[in-house]
Parts: C-alpha cells; sequence; structure tokens
C-alpha cells in the first residue's frame, strides 16, 4: 500500500513511501533540511540533541553523528532535563537556542525506516521557553561488553573545532565562520567531551554543565583571508585560494575553503602567509626560508607541503 503527502499550491513538495513509517521518516528530514536552508547564514547550527534545564533554561548541547548516541541521550536526559530538539542546536549570536522538539527518529531492525516518536509518548519534560547555551558536549560513546567508567574532559581548541565544522550545518555561510564559532566556544567555557557506555550514566555526569560556565580568554588569534590578490594566477606561479575564515592556535593556522577546513602546521602556515600574493615555487621556498631557516633538504620539505596544500585546496597553481 502506498502513503503519499497532499500536493501543496504554494511550493511545497510532494511524498510517497511503501509505508506509514517510511513516510514519516522521510518528512520529518525533508522538514529539517528546509528549517536548516531557512537559517542558512544567520544561526550557527550543530548537528546536536539539545537539553535545557526547565527552570533556569541553561542548556546543554551534545554533538554527535548520527547513529552514534544522540538520540538515545536525547530521550534519556530529556526525562530530567527540557527536551530542546534531538536533531540540530540552532544558536542566535547572543547564544539563545531556537527549540526544535521533532519527534524523535528511533532504530527500530536493520533496513527498516526509523520510527518517529513524538516526545510526549516518551514522557519528556518540554523545553523552557527561553533556552540559553551554557555548554557544548562531544558524544563519544562507547560500545563493547561491559560498562566503561564514564569520562567528563575538555577538548583542546583546535580538536573541537575540527570535530564540530563537520557536525555543523551551513556555518560556512556564516560571517567569519571559524572566528564566530571560536567565540561561541569561548563563551560557554570550551568545548566537553563525555565518553561512556551507558546513557544512564550521562543526567548526573552532565548535570554541572547547566550551571553558569566562566568565559575563558581566547586561545586564538583572527588572520587576515582578504589580502589575498584576486583573479587567475599566472602561469607558473602559486598562491593561496580565496578562504572563507582563518585563525591562529599557537604555532598552527586553521584555514576554511570551499572544501572544508584545513589545518596547517610545521611550515604550512608560513607558506599559506607567503602566497598571499602570486609567487613561483623558488620565491616561495625563499619566503618560507625566513621564518624558517634553511635546514638541509628544506626545498624540498616546501615542495612537499605544496603538493599537499594544492591537493587540500589551500593553493592552487596557475596553469596555461
Amino acid at each position: 500500500m502506498a502513503f503519499q503527502s497532499g500536493e501543496h499550491e504554494s511550493g511545497g513538495f510532494e511524498l510517497a513511501a511503501s509505508s506509514f513509517d517510511a513516510l514519516a521518516e522521510d518528512l520529518t528530514s525533508r522538514l529539517t533540511v528546509a528549517a536548516i536552508l531557512a537559517n542558512a547564514g544567520q544561526l550557527t547550527m550543530l548537528h546536536a540533541c539539545g537539553v535545557a534545564d526547565p527552570e533556569t533554561g541553561a542548556t546543554v548541547a551534545l554533538v554527535a553523528k548520527s547513529g552514534t548516541g544522540k538520540t538515545t541521550a536525547a530521550s534519556m536526559l530529556a526525562k530530567t532535563f527540557g527536551y530542546v530538539t534531538d536533531e540540530t542546536v540552532a544558536i542566535r549570536h547572543d547564544r539563545t537556542v531556537m527549540p526544535y522538539p521533532k519527534p524523535l527518529s528511533v532504530k527500530l531492525r536493520h533496513g527498516r525506516p526509523k520510527k518517529q516518536v513524538g516526545p510526549d509518548e516518551l514522557e519528556l519534560q518540554p523545553a523552557p521557553p527561553s533556552p540559553l547555551l551554557h555548554s557544548i558536549v562531544l558524544l563519544n560513546r562507547v560500545s563493547g561488553e561491559g560498562r566503561t567508567p564514564l569520562i567528563l574532559e575538555k577538548v583542546p581548541l583546535t580538536d573541537a573545532l575540527l570535530a564540530l565544522i563537520p557536525d555543523s550545518s551551513s556555518q560556512g555561510e556564516i560571517e567569519q565562520p571559524l572566528q564566530s564559532l571560536c567565540r561561541l566556544i569561548d563563551s560557554v567555557g570550551g568545548v566537553w567531551q563525555v565518553t561512556y557506555s551507558e546513557a544512564s550514566d550521562l543526567p548526573v555526569a552532565l548535570a554541572p554543565l547547566f550551571q553558569v560556565q566562566h568565559q575563558r580568554e581566547p586561545g586564538w588569534e583572527p588572520h587576515d583571508v582578504m589580502s589575498a590578490e584576486l583573479g587567475q594566477a599566472r602561469e607558473g606561479y602559486l598562491r593561496r585560494t580565496p578562504a572563507k575564515d582563518a585563525i591562529a592556535i599557537g604555532s598552527e593556522l586553521l584555514v576554511m575553503v570551499d572544501a572544508g577546513i584545513v589545518r596547517l602546521g610545521g611550515i604550512g602556515p608560513a607558506i599559506w602567509e607567503a602566497a598571499a600574493e602570486p609567487l613561483t615555487p623558488h620565491q616561495l621556498a625563499e619566503k618560507v626560508a625566513e621564518v624558517h631557516g634553511t635546514p638541509e633538504g628544506y626545498r624540498a620539505a616546501v615542495e612537499q607541503a605544496v603538493e599537499l596544500l594544492v591537493a587540500e585546496g589551500v593553493l592552487e597553481q596557475g596553469r596555461s
């Protein structure tokens, strides 16, 4: 038997499926994507479940990929805390969170559509009126025999960014995407990771994260991405590709380009800085030598690094 949604005259979409569960799963997914696209470039949207203190509105976002325990964590935590979402935590510039209490997508048997279960059916607590983000947590569920002791620990900023960017939606469309995410992380005192095996351990372990977190001093510096020369690179010259944003963390540089976020260490940051203007490979090697000296084999090291950065989309090579 086929199930199909009704046609909408004002730009809606049609859905068809072989079962009601498949139709409900597809509809939930389509609505989520539509909501994400409508807010692209305006909100920071983390692929996370969100739960909030019912009295204070303090919200914890638990970031994880699909199929790694996010929905299970939400259904367990939201029996104590308010249910904000199990899909996308959408955060405004002032850290207020837009609740998205969609039905939870619960896995059944392998190969079957996920069942959409309403929060009331699971006896979850409603979200408070004005959720405010207090903590960001990476979920690291360990499967296997035995119960793993729960570990809650801070994540270094570079590792946090590299984990959050792939699990965000349309972050690259926000102005200064890396800097804005760093400011958000600083405002909640950094990113945590919880390693656990049983979701029932989470409510007690995460309770302190609903308290006010002390804002930390920035451990990063912005880098200018607007100084790079525009237009087609000349044949035989190298230059960096247009970047959306770049920040330095210690001796490393994180650069966001269309292909994603790239982590530069060693001589990578010096190459990227020098390549703001078109340079020949020889000129580029000389610029890097001004920063790192001329140890044996340094030219070969620069050539190898350049090849990698071209492959990553950070540099481009002029061609005829």
